[in-house]
């Protein structure tokens, strides 16, 4: 019988290209755009609704229709909201700085998108990241690194779960971008040419205090003082969610040198600064565990890890904390260990599982 795969389509080339793939592999593919846009009136909702805004939304429409696939819109306001951008809030408040992508991956593209198209019939959800999806000797789904190492999602794609692993395909991980776009012009796709999305999609100008004021409301942090880790005052600062570990510009610090954002104390609204060396670590920990390719971590062991989207990866050794906290001991010292942003583990190239660090 003919397997139905439901595909997220962002109205982007790369959710483009995995409907066609799919189709292309006989499955019964019915596109579905999320509607997760806040704002009712549509003029500000196309602006500011990212990847899925009512622009998202015409173009994954056209895309459907080359393809000759239904093509549906299903609303997410409440989940979005909810899991995303009150997190993202509520991260930052708290001196953490969050990762809202990843958030929305677990909770609305995956634990609200797979719950609803499992409720129509769907065998499969399917979406255009840059990952795939294996099955190892040990019976463990794990997302599987790409082929193409810069544009490789998986990092972000730590914390699903089993479940969601085991009704998801991920069409596109295969190929480079160059390849993707050059399959949508040949089936005559038109966002072939789209440009990538860059900027959070609830987040259009990238000012994200400025987001953070307007939501947080009556709870907006207060200017506090930067601090040396010693205690000593260097000046005053706008408020704690303006900065994160590792920033060096936009401190206007007048030190004659190169300072960084070390640490920040959200019960003091105190912003530590000190030198570069300072901002370096070889340790960390981290709760919220999501287990993947491996189903406990009975005992320690080596890995190779990333702490941020963007990041290499470098070797350590993890090992049990206590209940759900991995300590992680890298053998070179990272930079900008950073409270709230995940670190992902990885052997050969699958994900073991995450965490998120405290």
């Amino acid at each position: 019988m003919t397997k139905k795969v439901v595909v997220g389509m962002s109205g982007g080339v790369d959710s483009s290209v995995a409907a066609l793939l799919l189709k292309r592999q006989g499955y019964d593919v019915v596109g579905v755009t999320m509607q997760i846009w806040q704002e009712e009136d549509p003029v500000t909702a196309g602006e500011q609704g990212g990847c899925c805004g009512f622009s998202a939304v015409e173009d994954a429409g056209r895309v459907a229709e080359v393809l000759d696939i239904p093509h549906y819109v299903m609303n997410f306001r409440r989940e979005f909201r909810e899991h995303v951008m009150d997190y993202f809030v509520a991260e930052y408040l708290a001196g953490r700085t969050p990762n809202p992508c990843i958030a929305c991956n677990r909770y609305v593209k995956w634990e609200s998108l797979l719950h609803r198209s499992l409720e129509i019939g769907a065998d499969y959800i399917a979406t255009g990241h840059y990952a795939g999806i294996v099955r190892l000797t040990n019976g463990r789904y794990a997302i599987r690194s790409a082929v193409s190492a810069k544009k490789d999602q998986t990092y972000a794609l730590y914390s699903l779960t089993q479940e969601q692993l085991a009704h998801t395909l991920m069409p596109v991980g295969q190929y480079t971008k160059e390849e993707i776009r050059q399959m949508a012009a040949q089936a005559g796709l038109p966002v072939a040419h789209k440009p990538d999305s860059q900027e959070i999609c609830f987040i259009p100008d990238n000012d994200y205090a400025a987001f953070i004021d307007r939501e947080a409301k009556e709870r907006v942090p207060k200017s506090g003082n930067f601090v040396t880790k010693d205690g000593e005052v260097l000046g005053r600062h706008l408020g704690i969610t303006h900065y994160t570990v590792g920033q060096r510009k936009g401190l206007n610090l007048a030190m004659g040198r190169p300072v960084f954002v070390t640490k920040i104390r959200p019960e003091t609204d105190e912003v530590v600064i000190g030198e570069a060396e300072d901002v370096f670590g070889d340790i960390l920990c981290c709760d919220r565990i999501n287990y993947m390719g491996m189903a406990d971590l009975p005992e320690p062991r080596e890995v190779t890890a990333k702490i941020r989207y963007n990041h290499a990866g470098e070797k350590c050794v993890i090992e049990k904390a206590g209940e759900d906290r991995i300590l992680v001991k890298f053998k070179q010292p990272v930079r900008a260990i950073t409270p709230g942003q995940a670190v992902v583990f990885y052997e050969d190239d699958y994900v073991l599982g995450g965490g998120v660090i405290m």
